[in-house]
């Protein structure tokens, strides 16, 4: 009953505040664990059925617990390392009195996972109620799918390869959620969770993400066979088998301090100021006047540059019905360079000679040929036009634009998932997109300076998840990365400090500084280690001025990718057919 009074009591004040305009912050996390709550009540006799269900299911939620208290931007790391031991000792009992019970394993590892990723990501429903539940839902039936293809090789190949199997299916798992396109959602892929202390992960410049992922399953199933030995099998453990999981804890650890240590940044200094205009996206920022927002902007603006200031960099969509085109293809449409905010940034740019500025723009372009468009939306009188989430750089005293189109796009905000199922289709309107979604491009690309000395990867927002992504921005020749991004739509929650977080992740795959402009969220600067530097406050306009180093050399991660992702997923490839042929022959 209290469980079902928290949530109706969290969703009563949702209701209320979005009725005042006002956000949910926290709530969101009150109604889904009182709800969780509730449901668990209802299903109380199908868990009192098994012997000890709901000792397991303790101990499956205990693991959602874990995974959530290891995640940055929590201080907790080591709780990685154990974080899935719990349902290690609920599938191996599980195993021990049923065989292979998929039914029971998916229920028990169902929980754990629903409560980690409620603990985790819950803020993405202050964006809207439905974003929340499309993160949340699927992603937890998804982390599912490793866990009984586990189980189930495991029962038929035996313990050995069985656990094996674990970490390639979970890695492929992971791999999936960074290549394919419907429902991306590798927020939580575990090499993540370290971002906080970059310290600590300086190997990723070799193994991106995918070897914290390693590091921490090699540790939880270590970890696990030494407590089933000591408490279930009730073995005296000789001394030695410490060794080899402290050895795997902080060897890597260790060899990240010293690379930390001695890691020197050399190459060409720039000075870059990054703004923060602080528009609340729900409520303010597309309401307020544009003329009024680029007068605000131009305010920041001089109040943050200097004579020396190489770069200044504008937030995502700091403008919006920017057309591309050149010339008048429709009635009211102002051609690109006499958009207002065009001739007010030209204007800024002329009173500085050597400054270059990057900025997002909700922007859009007509086609005279529809078939040219691949995101195609209509005008009432039949004229074809894309819409895009875009970035461009204006360099001083260069009539030119260079203009990038953000690729890896939000599912269900910028473009509609199984576009197909309509059932999409209030999400996608409510978030104001199109069943068309957005337009992108096929290939990264780097904006250059007018003597082609320093090139910057246009990263936007969601895109700084993807940690190969990024390196398609370097291998075109950026020595510097700036992420321009809008993180208001969380609220303050964790949500804003975990985005900021994973852009050190990049800088250390990629060793290239991070310039980083939220409209609202954190600005700031991070070097080529991963150390964030000169960050601003949560709510408060403003803007940082910095230098930051520009590199040109390609580090392994760089060049190869995720290898170990690949590798694990020709592993799970090899035992899930192994498997599959042993089940048909028995």
């Amino acid at each position: 009953m209290l469980s079902l009074i928290i949530a109706v009591l969290a969703g009563w004040q949702m209701y209320s505040r979005n009725l005042a305009g006002e956000l949910w912050g926290h709530r969101p996390l009150f109604l889904y664990l009182g709800l969780m709550g509730f449901v668990l009540l209802l299903l109380e006799k199908r868990f009192a059925r098994r012997e000890k269900g709901w000792k397991m299911l303790g101990w499956a939620l205990l693991s959602g617990v874990l995974l959530s208290g290891g995640f940055t931007p929590s201080p907790l790391f080591p709780l990685m390392f154990v974080g899935f031991v719990p349902l290690l000792f609920v599938e191996r009992r599980i195993a021990q009195q049923s065989g292979l019970a998929k039914k029971t394993v998916f229920k028990y590892a169902f929980w754990g996972f629903l409560l980690w990723n409620v603990l985790t990501t819950y803020w993405v429903t202050n964006t809207l109620f439905m974003a929340g539940l499309m993160a949340i839902l699927p992603n937890t039936l998804l982390m599912t799918i490793p866990w009984i293809l586990f189980h189930q090789t495991k029962h038929i190949l035996g313990n050995r390869l069985g656990y094996a199997s674990l970490p390639a299916y979970w890695m492929t798992f992971e791999l999936v959620h960074l290549h394919w396109k419907d429902m991306s959602w590798p927020w939580l892929n575990l090499g993540n969770s370290f971002a906080r202390f970059p310290e600590i992960i300086q190997w990723y410049e070799i193994t991106g993400t995918f070897g914290g992922s390693l590091w921490i399953w090699v540790l939880n199933l270590l970890i696990f066979f030494l407590l089933w030995q000591i408490l279930i099998e009730k073995k005296n453990i000789a001394k030695g088998k410490y060794i080899l999981p402290a050895a795997i804890l902080f060897l890597p650890i260790i060899v990240s301090l010293i690379r930390y240590a001695t890691y020197q940044e050399t190459g060409e200094q720039i000075e870059v100021v990054v703004v923060q205009p602080n528009y609340e996206p729900h409520y303010e920022k597309f309401t307020v006047p544009q003329r009024e927002q680029i007068r605000n902007f131009l305010s920041i603006s001089r109040e943050g540059l200097t004579p020396d200031t190489d770069y200044i960099v504008f937030p995502e969509t700091s403008f919006g019905s920017v057309w591309h085109n050149t010339r008048r293809d429709h009635s009211g449409i102002k051609p690109f360079e006499e958009h207002a905010a065009i001739v007010s940034m030209r204007a800024l740019l002329s009173e500085y000679p050597k400054l270059n500025l990057v900025t997002g723009l909700g922007s859009y372009r007509i086609f005279t040929d529809p078939t040219q468009a691949k995101a195609p939306r209509q005008f009432s009188d039949g004229t074809t036009y894309e819409s895009y989430n875009s970035a461009i750089q204006l360099s001083s005293g260069d009539p030119g634009v260079q203009i990038y189109l953000k690729s890896k796009l939000v599912p269900g905000a910028e473009f509609p998932p199984f576009a197909s199922l309509t059932i999409f289709k209030p999400l996608i309107d409510e978030l104001g997109g199109s069943m068309s979604g957005l337009g992108t491009q096929k290939e990264r690309l780097a904006f250059f300076n007018k003597d082609q000395s320093v090139g910057i990867a246009p990263v936007i927002c969601y895109e700084s998840i993807f940690g190969k992504y990024t390196t398609g921005y370097v291998r075109k020749g950026a020595n510097a990365i700036f992420i321009v991004t809008n993180d208001g739509w969380w609220d303050n929650t964790a949500g804003h400090i975990q985005h900021n977080h994973f852009a050190s992740l990049r800088a250390i795959e990629t060793r290239r500084s991070v310039a980083r402009s939220a409209n609202m969220g954190t600005c700031g600067f991070i070097n080529q280690r991963g150390d964030r530097t000169q960050q601003t406050t949560y709510g408060e306009m403003g803007f940082q001025r910095g230098k930051i180093t520009l590199n040109d050399k390609l580090t392994f991660y760089t060049r190869y990718g995720d290898m170990i992702g690949q590798i694990a997923l020709y592993l799970a490839i090899i035992l899930f057919l192994q498997m599959v042929a042993r089940g048909l022959k028995k």
